[in-house]
Order: C-alpha cells, then sequence, then structure tokens
C-alpha cells in the first residue's frame, strides 16, 4: 500500500509539467494560479506557482470532477498533510522536507466522500 502512495505522490507532483494542453493562468498577488483541464472542459487539476515553483494548495480530479488528491507545496518542496481518495479509502501522507514522514489510512463501508 505504502509503494502504492508514494508512486501516487510521485506522479502527481510531476503532472503539472507533463501537461500536452495549454492551462489556464491568472497573476494573483506574487502567485501564478493554474488550471490544467481535461480534453471534455472539466478541471484537471489546479494550483499555484511562485518563482516557478509549486506553491501552496494543488488539487487533482478525475474526468468527472471528483477529488483525487489534495497536495500541498512550499517553495516547490512537498510538506504538510497529502490526501488521496481512492474508492472507499482515504490515505492521508504526511510530508516533512519533501519525505514521506507517516502515512495513515481510512476505510469506510461506504464511498469517502471529498
Amino acid at each position: 500500500m505504502k509503494k502504492y502512495i508514494i508512486l501516487t505522490a510521485l506522479l502527481f507532483s510531476g503532472i503539472a509539467f507533463a501537461q500536452e494542453n495549454n492551462p489556464k493562468l491568472e497573476a494573483v498577488g506574487d502567485l501564478v494560479k493554474t488550471t490544467y483541464y481535461y480534453e471534455n472542459g472539466k478541471v484537471q487539476q489546479e494550483g499555484f506557482f511562485k518563482n516557478g515553483k509549486l506553491e501552496g494548495i494543488w488539487i487533482l480530479y478525475d474526468v468527472n470532477g471528483n477529488k483525487l488528491s489534495v497536495a500541498n507545496y512550499e517553495n516547490g518542496e512537498k510538506t504538510g498533510k497529502w490526501l488521496f481518495w481512492n474508492g472507499n479509502k482515504l490515505n492521508e501522507v504526511e510530508y516533512s522536507n519533501s519525505r514521506i514522514a507517516s502515512v495513515k489510512t481510512w476505510k469506510q463501508d461506504a464511498l469517502v466522500n471529498n
């Protein structure tokens, strides 16, 4: 399970740079809000850059608009709690110095709402 979470986190951290479509960019103070879209027009992911580095909250959605993950960056480094929804499971990954410090998994009989 930990391997799956690590792989998902690694894929998420690089996905902003692997897009073929052009993102929507919007200046917000000293940040650049960046939104990527699926071909169907729905938001794929959104978050901020500061000085060319990932900054703040980044949210990834599936093609139907359901939240898949929420991540946090400071100066391009993974930090704080990241959340990953996978069916009826919610995984919480705690980052410290861009490294995984802990992983918690919750499972419900019903679908975990996001």
